[in-house]
């Protein structure tokens, strides 16, 4: 009986385990399949590789390099604390943070983003269970601070947030694709299954007209001149006559966007698109261009400036010198603003708002930048005599950079105006362009104001611009700055522009100080700054004259600040000074060290193999850096320092 038993009770047994094994292996095979693949294979989404932003001779201002981000399964995780403690010593991460993402996550949690390659490295090394890497990709800017408040800086989600990077982050952001992953028992990728849809493009690069050697020497004047002034901030800006093309758009104080995280809103901004100032007496050319244009004045008319002191309508107008009987073109070398209030009195509020109006102002400039100011200028019924007298020396209404940069490329390019360009592969549409392509002045107009303006810089108020053995056509700029109580205060704004060479001119440059404490006249703040990047330019272009090479080689080489780590250095003849003349040996080097070194060389190398260290390179240690396209840089990649 016993027996009988035992034998029932293993016929049970066996017959539970047959029907539970047909169950599994007929009846439930597919729900089982499913839970399976859940496992196993897992859908990732993959974005293409952020385009570069390059300068006009394919310099690589930004790029992106593959960078790996940290994430956990936390359901796989077997001991939180553990892997919490061993995470956090090479993240640099507290462990109760990283425990506690670990416990409030599910599927999926983010432990710490764009890690460096050695960390990367090192998480791989430890092997623990439930810990991942992802593939992502890091934006760089090689020559940091160079541009940096023009290209502005992306998130960590690699989405342009300012400057170049925002207003073109549709074209430089690459096509994004899903794929099915498989993954092993450990949760290891083993291989991409297939792409679900398209495979994933590359952004688009952008390539902007800066020159880098210009700007970087654009960028060291203004950065002189507000340090020495002790001022809020300074802008410089050139600008080719032929073609529009913006060669340099510099400003000081910087920001490197490589960790633009630790700068203040205010110190990314961009201000020579956003930033609009009343431009005191550089405007005074388009007053003089009207009037001339109008026929109200001729260069020799003689103009009465009250001994440098007048009222009008009780309000007092004051010159710095006491002047008397002066011709136009000396109303313009000696800045008067009473011979210049007169002339804008005679030619009347509505022919030189028109004209002004017609030059761009009030209107913001035909450039491919976000948050860029209109300007102020204001209706036509809204101006008084008072406003009219003032408007005609500069003060009254404001203008940003761009805009009196527009407007003195129309007096350069023989009163016809002419759109800036910022992109080289950016077109305007075209009402945009036939509105910036209108005669403002006629050819016998604009050269007129162009020799007044080369007489401001022999005789006149911009002495300091002078450059022996060049004609160079300019003005000085002071305004005083409205103040918040109302009227004017005891801050001001310096400028001044030049024009290179005055009679045909090749080349603009503009330099704006805002705020400067020491001194506040254009002739002394923003003229010497001019000066500096005029001469290296042309030394740059082989313009500037033997004697003037010798003393800007001997000033160069005493004023000239030591470059950062990352920053390209350039000579007075514009040839790039790297930190060596050959090739450095990069072999067990990140991935990352490597490219900023090609990229400050403006190298774009090719890159084989897979991983994060540099395993072999071409050409070898101690190979001269190849001028042009001669030389083919290749890079060898490798798991392993």
């Amino acid at each position: 009986m016993r027996f009988l038993c035992v034998a029932a009770l293993i016929a049970v047994v066996w017959g539970s385990l047959w029907a539970r094994a047909f169950s599994l292996q007929v009846m439930d095979t597919r729900e089982l399949g499913r839970r399976a693949l859940r496992q196993h294979l897992t859908s990732e989404l993959v974005t293409g590789r952020r385009g570069e932003i390059l300068d006009r001779d394919n310099r690589v201002l930004a790029s992106t390099l593959a960078i790996k981000s940290v994430f956990v399964r936390p359901y796989e995780v077997k001991s939180p604390y553990t892997v919490s403690v061993r995470l956090a010593s090479i993240l640099g991460v507290d462990p109760k943070f990283i425990r506690k993402k670990i416990r409030k996550g599910r599927n999926f949690v983010w432990i710490k983003r764009k890690i460096d390659d050695r960390a990367a490295a090192a998480v791989k090394k430890l092997g623990l269970k439930g810990v991942y890497l992802q593939k992502e990709f890091g934006r760089i800017y090689p020559n940091k601070m160079l541009c940096g408040n023009l290209l502005g800086y992306v998130g960590v989600d690699e989405k342009g947030l300012a400057g170049i990077e925002y207003a073109f982050n549709k074209t430089l952001t690459g096509s994004s694709s899903k794929f099915v992953v498989q993954r092993d028992a450990a949760g290891r990728r083993l291989f991409l299954q297939g792409a679900e849809e398209t495979t994933p493009l590359q952004g688009d690069n952008i390539a902007l007209t800066i020159d880098s050697e210009i700007q970087f020497f654009a960028e060291q004047a203004v950065q002189h001149a507000v340090e020495v002034y002790d001022a809020k901030w300074g802008g410089a800006m050139v600008v080719d006559v032929a073609s529009g093309d913006i060669l340099a758009w510099a400003q000081a104080p910087m920001f490197n966007p490589n960790v633009y995280g630790q700068y203040s809103a205010s110190q990314r901004r961009d201000r020579i698109a956003q930033d609009a100032l009343e431009m005191g007496s550089t405007i005074k050319p388009f007053l003089m261009a009207a009037a001339l244009e109008e026929k109200i004045i001729e260069p020799d008319s003689l103009v009465f400036c009250e001994n440098g002191k007048w009222r009008l309508h009780k309000v007092r107008i004051r010159d710095t010198k006491k002047l008397q009987w002066l011709t136009a073109k000396k109303v313009l070398s000696y800045s008067s603003n009473i011979g210049t209030a007169k002339i804008g009195l005679d030619l009347g509020a509505t022919k030189y708002r028109d004209y002004l109006v017609r030059l761009g102002f009030g209107k913001k400039a035909a450039l491919p930048l976000a948050g860029q100011s209109s300007g102020i200028l204001r209706p036509l019924n809204r101006w008084t005599q008072i406003d009219l007298a003032n408007a005609a020396f500069g003060q009254g209404f404001a203008a940003t950079m761009p805009q009196l940069a527009e407007a003195y490329l129309a007096l350069a390019n023989g009163g016809v105006r002419k759109p800036l360009r910022l992109v080289k592969n950016f077109s305007l549409n075209e009402k945009v362009l036939n509105e910036n392509s209108q005669r403002i002045f006629s050819e016998e107009t604009a050269h007129t104001v162009l020799k007044m303006m080369a007489d401001v810089v022999d005789n006149g108020t911009g002495k300091s611009a002078a450059i022996a053995g060049v004609s160079i056509g300019g003005k000085t700029g002071t305004a005083q700055k409205a103040s918040a109580r109302g009227g004017y205060g005891d801050k001001y704004t310096s400028s001044f522009v030049g024009l290179v060479p005055a009679e045909n001119p090749r080349f603009i440059t503009l330099v704006v100080v805002d705020e400067p404490a020491k001194n506040y006249y254009g002739s002394k703040v923003a003229a010497p700054a001019f000066k500096e990047i005029a001469m290296r330019h042309m030394a740059l272009n082989g313009t500037l004259p033997d004697s003037e090479q010798s003393r800007l080689l001997a000033d160069t080489a005493s004023t000239e600040r030591k470059p950062q780590y990352g920053e390209r250095r350039f000579g007075v003849d514009g040839q790039p000074q790297a930190s060596g003349k050959s090739v450095p040996d990069l072999r067990g080097k990140s991935i990352r060290f490597a490219l900023e070194v090609y990229a400050r060389q403006g190298v774009i190398p090719s890159v084989k193999g897979s991983g994060a260290f540099v395993k072999k390179q071409q050409p070898a240690a101690g190979a001269k850096w190849s001028a042009g396209n001669k030389q083919q840089y290749i890079l060898w990649l490798s798991e392993q320092s």
